[in-house]
């Protein structure tokens, strides 16, 4: 192997550390890390001195970060799963068992399904309530 392969090897290297590391633990930044060495890799295999790569690489990563990313976020980002008690909220139930805020128990059946339920203030069996709001799966109820 010759001396000037290194460069370009090494380059190779941090493009392959830096794939592994953005898998690993995604967040969009370490892939432009590992674009930016791949381009510096290019670089030094066309025999271009040290400052000539290491320019190349910050360009690169600097250019890949403030145009790619914004695009790879806006395309990434989307509305996700809809809540299944997203829909519920305005609707009317009736408690089924008796929702006590002490201990975070009570079920309400609404749209002829169960669910958990929790509210402010203590609610007996048979009462009408409206949903509020919701967290996880657990429906916010006041009385209607």
């Amino acid at each position: 192997m010759s001396l000037f392969e290194w460069p370009a090897l090494a380059w190779l290297a941090l493009a392959i550390v830096a794939a592994i590391v953005e898998l690993s633990v995604p967040h969009f930044g370490f892939v432009f890390v590992g674009a930016a060495a791949l381009a510096a890799a290019a670089t030094a295999a066309l025999l271009a001195g040290a400052a000539v790569q290491i320019v190349t690489f910050a360009f690169v990563l600097v250019v890949s970060f403030v145009v790619l990313r914004p695009w790879l976020v806006a395309r990434a980002s989307g509305r996700g799963i809809p809540s299944r008690t997203q829909q519920l909220i305005g609707r009317e139930g009736v408690v089924t068992n008796d929702i006590d805020p002490t201990t975070g128990t009570g079920r309400v059946n609404v749209g002829g399904e169960d669910w958990a339920a929790r509210s402010a203030g203590t609610m007996a069996t048979g009462t009408r309530v409206t949903v509020t709001g919701s967290d996880g799966i657990v429906l916010e109820v006041t009385r209607t």
